[in-house]
């Protein structure tokens, strides 16, 4: 009963603090709310026994991504005056970008197997091999459209980050 009370109370914390980031004006009031949306995303990690996925949240999204994040937003210096002559290239690769995560939820959603409401203690879902084997056998496509949409967001950064001539 209290880990349903948790887990419900960080879920609800990281749906507010992702809309929170998506409404927010101050690009720096939208990093530091989705730093609380990858603790809370690694808390719900922990609470569904994958502490190995938890600990991976927090090292790589929350430790090392908004590091670079907060660097770049200190790097650009976006002033208003620059927000007028960003050009449709960046709202097309958008579009393309939540096109290919959509895919990649679909492919996911398409996996599922009945019984997803499983404790995992005995099915070793934190394990690290069960990870590696489930990743690279059944879900392998959903995985590379993760690494395109990667690929694609680094692209998009280093586009907005590009002096104009």
């Amino acid at each position: 009963m209290i880990e349903q009370i948790l887990f419900y109370t960080v879920s609800i914390l990281a749906l507010c603090s992702a809309a929170y980031m998506i409404i927010a004006r101050n690009p720096l009031y939208s990093i530091l709310s989705l730093i609380v949306t990858f603790f809370s995303i690694a808390g719900l990690y922990v609470l569904l026994n994958a502490q190995f996925l938890g600990i991976v949240q927090v090292i790589v999204y929350a430790g090392a991504i908004m590091v670079l994040f907060l660097y770049i937003l200190m790097m650009l210096n976006l002033n208003a005056q620059d927000e007028s002559r960003k050009k449709n290239m960046l709202k097309y690769i958008s579009i393309v970008s939540a096109g290919m995560l959509l895919v990649g939820i679909l492919g996911a959603y398409r996996g599922l197997s009945g019984d997803t409401y499983s404790t995992g203690a005995d099915s070793g879902v934190g394990l690290t091999k069960n990870l590696g084997r489930l990743l690279f056998n059944e879900y392998v496509l959903p995985f590379e459209i993760a690494s395109v949409l990667i690929l694609a967001s680094i692209v998009s950064a280093v586009l907005i980050g590009k002096k104009e001539i």
